[in-house]
């Protein structure tokens, strides 16, 4: 049976939602199920204008190092869950870490994503964490470009030395704000401690990107309410991604959802949190899905990947890696052809400045 939701003015709920004002979750779900492809054009067309009113013409672009593929999680989702035996397993050594996050400098990007399971090897082996804070030092030092870190769940003591070595962002998905579809994800992790994860690092004075997933048995109810739920978090970045069933997984008989539910939560995200970095991922549907996600309103290319380094990519280990595509030269002639171009550098570390110097200024006022 489906639910009876109430219809809204289109046109005044975008306007509404374009110059700001608070739309509550029956709003959101309404924007979230149109379905009519006049509405939907509608949609994006308002949410690349607010695109354009916060950020011009201009896209920041990530490298992507996913240097370790080892986890001590077993995600029902995931191809790399540990107990799955089909993936190629690896650690890349510090010095093939660096030669990747060196070629990703060279090529253009504004930021290195330094992207792991949660490893035992830098968890639970001595001086692991020691281990990857220098790791962190030394990239940051080699690319002199701002550094991204997703190690899973961190601890406070994690948290302040990477803050210490001048990291700049933490990225944790909470995959879904709905507890009981997390723990269904998720297998024996906490829900809270994986949000708390988060307000400590910016409180500790990281930048944080979180994240949810679409096609893992959410609610349109549950997607409004995860909006809610990373305004209120204060979030930099906010990404959605679309499910990709992975072999080895319990959810591999699962199918993919189509690819217009997640395009219409990226533009609900540019109206709703319109100064926020939000990413067009190609490693759900590599470079042939990415203007459809900029078209949404995505302002970030994520999982840019040198070729012929041996990394994976994470919901599609291998997809347009090696041919070279996801790369800066292979995603600047689609910029070129929509009328957008690649950010400076400068515009990039402009803005990481300012957000910064909000995070403090709440961070001493107690926001």
């Amino acid at each position: 049976m489906h639910n009876i939701r109430p219809k809204f003015n289109l046109d005044k709920l975008l306007e509404k939602a374009y110059n700001r004002l608070r739309l509550d979750k029956s709003e959101i779900a309404y924007l979230l199920t149109l379905d009519e492809a006049k509405d939907v054009g509608r949609l994006f067309q308002t949410a690349q204008a607010q695109r354009t009113r916060y950020f011009s013409d201009r896209i920041f672009l990530y490298g992507f190092v996913y240097f370790s593929t080892w986890c001590r999680n077993n995600c029902a989702f995931c191809y790399y869950r540990k107990s799955n035996s089909i993936p190629r397993r690896y650690r890349k050594s510090n010095q093939e870490i660096l030669e990747a996050a060196g070629s990703l400098a060279e090529s253009g990007v504004h930021l290195i994503d330094l992207t792991m399971g949660e490893d035992p090897f830098y968890f639970q082996k001595p001086d692991g964490l020691t281990e990857l804070i220098n790791l962190v030092k030394q990239v940051k030092i080699q690319t002199q470009l701002p550094v991204m870190i997703s190690p899973g769940v961190a601890s406070q003591q994690m948290m302040e030395e990477l803050a210490t070595v001048g990291t700049d962002w933490y990225a944790c998905y909470q995959e879904t704000h709905n507890e009981q579809l997390f723990n269904q994800l998720r297998l024996h992790q906490s829900y809270n401690e994986r949000y708390l994860s988060k307000q400590r690092a910016l409180k500790c004075g990281l930048l944080v990107e979180e994240g949810i997933m679409t096609g893992i048995g959410e609610t349109v109810d549950d997607i409004a309410q995860s909006i809610e739920n990373m305004s209120t978090l204060g979030a930099q970045q906010v990404r959605v991604m679309s499910f990709v069933p992975q072999e080895g997984s319990s959810m591999s008989s699962w199918s993919t959802p189509d690819r217009i539910n997640e395009l219409k939560v990226i533009a609900v995200l540019r109206l709703l949190l319109p100064d926020r970095l939000i990413p067009a991922s190609l490693d759900v549907d590599g470079v042939e899905g990415l203007q459809a996600r900029l078209e949404a309103g995505a302002n970030v290319i994520t999982s840019l990947i040198p070729p012929s380094m041996g990394l994976a990519g994470v919901a599609q280990s291998t997809k347009d890696i090696n041919e070279g595509s996801r790369t800066v030269q292979g995603v600047l002639p689609i910029l070129d052809r929509m009328g957008l171009k690649a950010a400076t550098s400068k515009e990039y570390l402009d803005w990481l400045t300012l957000e910064r110097i909000n995070l403090l200024r709440q961070a001493k006022v107690g926001v």
